[in-house]
């Protein structure tokens, strides 16, 4: 009896329940009010949590910029996946995806950069991420032509903003900033090339542990030809090369062992002046910052090339050759920030090895916040042009007035 009443009590609700849904409307997605919303005060638009989605740099939009020039950009982020190039731990190949993966949260509350009083990810600059360089882990000649080569694509093209205005390089024009995601080291000779093809010898700023100048046959023996092309000898190779502008360019953060003192005697024939990491303790964060800026000057155009040993590895333990002694992840940023004015046309950040990183993501976080805030000087500057406008005094920038 139970049974049958409650058989007839089923049958009754479903009718009602049927009787009604006829009434009811079908929700149809994406329902947008519940994926997008717009945050509140200066932000914008969430599109979905930072731990979810494509990994890209900071969460910014991605086009595949070597497969299709049909999209332009003020500056592009661009991954060179190189790393044997090394002396001592392999593993820079997966930099790139990882300083994306350490990226997720940088615009988790807006991107607004507190010391630098600007938004780098919305602004007048239009920055995407181009992915990767296809780089052959077979041949290392064959792979840093690659790097040249896809770099330079990349570097060449008409900008977003101010494309039609007069800019620095060698041919008059305005060019897009490039941001590469190393990668050991080595990766850097090929970038200079790129670079030098477009604005001739450069003014270059290198953090590292490192001279990375040294003489083949003083690291690694040079075998061969190619073997003497790696991560502690590319500043030597751009020297011969005529990349680097002479008696301009500058380490910062030094303090690695040596050969003997003919290595700094070397270091300076390549052009370079050294600050040591142990300055930091005698004249400061603002003293280095000083040297740097006496060094490169303010009004030509300079490459920014940050190895993150520069870190110490109670920072940044993922490298590949980690040297103890050295700056915090506080340090380094201020310092990078203290930069502002430097007409920066390009960068790189290097030796992040995630594979020796710990699960909190140290070291990938460090590289994906130092880019930070070289992305936000980039911002800031406004587009190249502006350095022509400066130096002639006209004011031909497209930039807006609050940057």
């Amino acid at each position: 009896m139970r049974c049958q009443l409650g058989l007839v009590a089923a049958i009754a609700a479903f009718a009602v329940a049927h009787e009604h849904s006829e009434d009811q409307q079908p929700i149809e997605g994406p329902h947008k009010s519940l994926w997008y919303n717009t945050l509140p005060g200066d932000g914008g638009t969430q599109a979905d949590s930072v731990f979810s989605g494509i990994s890209t740099f900071g969460r910014l939009g991605y086009y595949p910029c070597l497969a299709s020039d049909d999209v332009s950009y003020d500056i592009a982020f661009i991954g060179a996946p190189f790393d044997t190039g090394t002396s001592y731990r392999p593993g820079a190949r997966f930099g790139p995806s990882g300083i994306r993966q350490g990226s997720r949260r940088l615009n988790l509350y807006g991107g607004y950069n507190v010391p630098l009083e600007a938004n780098p990810f919305n602004s007048w600059a239009k920055v995407i991420d181009c992915g990767d360089i296809p780089v052959t882990s077979y041949d290392n000649a064959y792979a840093l032509k690659q790097i040249e080569e896809g770099h330079n694509s990349i570097l060449s093209r008409k900008p977003k903003t101010d494309s039609d205005k007069p800019g620095p390089s060698k041919k008059g024009k305005t060019l897009p900033r490039v941001i590469t995601l190393g990668g050991d080291h080595t990766i850097t000779l090929p970038l200079l090339r790129s670079v030098t093809r477009e604005y001739g010898p450069i003014s270059v700023i290198h953090f590292d542990s490192h001279l990375d100048t040294w003489k083949p046959k003083v690291f690694g023996g040079s075998p061969s030809h190619q073997a003497s092309i790696n991560h502690g000898t590319y500043f030597y190779h751009a020297s011969q090369e005529g990349l680097l502008a002479n008696d301009s360019n500058i380490h910062a953060g030094i303090r690695t062992t040596l050969s003997g003192p003919s290595d700094y005697e070397n270091d300076g024939y390549c052009g370079f002046q050294i600050v040591e990491a142990r300055e930091i303790d005698t004249i400061g964060m603002h003293g280095i910052i000083r040297k740097i800026k006496e060094r490169v000057g303010t009004e030509k155009p300079v490459y920014l090339s940050i190895d993150i040993d520069t870190l110490d590895p109670a920072f940044a333990p993922a490298t590949g050759t980690p040297e103890t002694g050295g700056w915090s992840t506080r340090e380094l940023r201020t310092i990078i920030r203290g930069l502002e004015g430097i007409n920066l046309i390009a960068a790189d950040i290097v030796e992040v090895a995630p594979a020796y990183d710990t699960n909190a993501e140290h070291t990938t976080m460090a590289a994906a916040d130092t880019l930070y805030e070289v992305m936000t000087l980039m911002v800031k500057k406004g587009p190249l042009s502006k350095m022509v406008a400066d130096n002639d005094g006209s004011d031909s920038t497209s930039v807006p007035e609050e940057l």
